[in-house]
């Protein structure tokens, strides 16, 4: 988690999170399906995923970027599509109660990784830790991950750590199986010796954890 790997690669992930109108998120997802090749024409969409469990009518998708200046002309070429503000924002932003992105980048020791198949389940689990950055629980914080990497129940799909937004927050990607492969793996995963110890050195520096259970849309590459 030190600073320097990052700083060098400039490539970044937009992490833009929706809380839709409860009457109307089966009309938004529709409207995803139907028109969301129109924005993925313009840049790389990483995920796009519904809030099923830990957050109600919540869509959560990330864009990954070479840089700031590669992020500036997608927006600049998002305004003057027509057919995209025609055909989705006009008709979906009355739909949406609230918007927030974050800018993030992958930890150094990450790389963003795929689901050994499609039609499981994705956990994002949000982590606020104390203020001091990882030079302070940088360590702690990748033992605990690794940890429950190596019970190998779960699969871990990416780590980012936020840049704009709310400082000292990391987010932490995980694909199962199913809803009931996760539970059975973690109440094992709590039985081992190892993951108990790494993950009581790293609470040391946690403020709030927050999980949500994602299922994949249609259009989100992973799925």
């Amino acid at each position: 988690l030190a600073t320097g790997p990052r700083q060098i690669n400039s490539i970044f992930y937009e992490i833009r999170t929706y809380d839709i109108k409860p009457s109307k998120m089966k009309e938004f997802v529709e409207m995803v399906n139907k028109y969301f090749h129109l924005r993925t024409a313009h840049s790389e969409l990483v995920g796009f995923w519904s809030a099923e469990l830990g957050a109600m009518n919540k869509v959560v998708h990330v864009w990954k970027y070479d840089n700031f200046a590669h992020r500036t002309a997608v927006r600049h070429a998002l305004a003057n599509d027509k057919d995209w503000q025609g055909k989705f924002i006009s008709p979906a932003l009355p739909l949406i109660e609230k918007q927030h992105n974050e800018v993030a980048y992958l930890v150094p020791w990450c790389q963003l990784g795929k689901p050994p198949k499609e039609g499981g389940v994705y956990e994002w689990v949000t982590f606020q830790m104390k203020p001091g950055g990882p030079a302070l629980w940088g360590e702690a914080f990748q033992a605990a991950i690794n940890a429950h990497i190596n019970t190998g129940y779960t699969k871990l799909i990416g780590v980012f750590h936020t840049e704009y937004g709310l400082l000292n927050t990391v987010h932490v990607i995980w694909w199962n199986e199913s809803p009931d492969h996760r539970a059975a793996g973690r109440h094992s995963a709590h039985e081992d010796a190892r993951v108990v110890a790494a993950v009581r050195d790293s609470v040391r520096f946690l403020e709030s954890q927050q999980n949500v259970l994602l299922i994949p849309l249609q259009c989100s590459p992973l799925k």
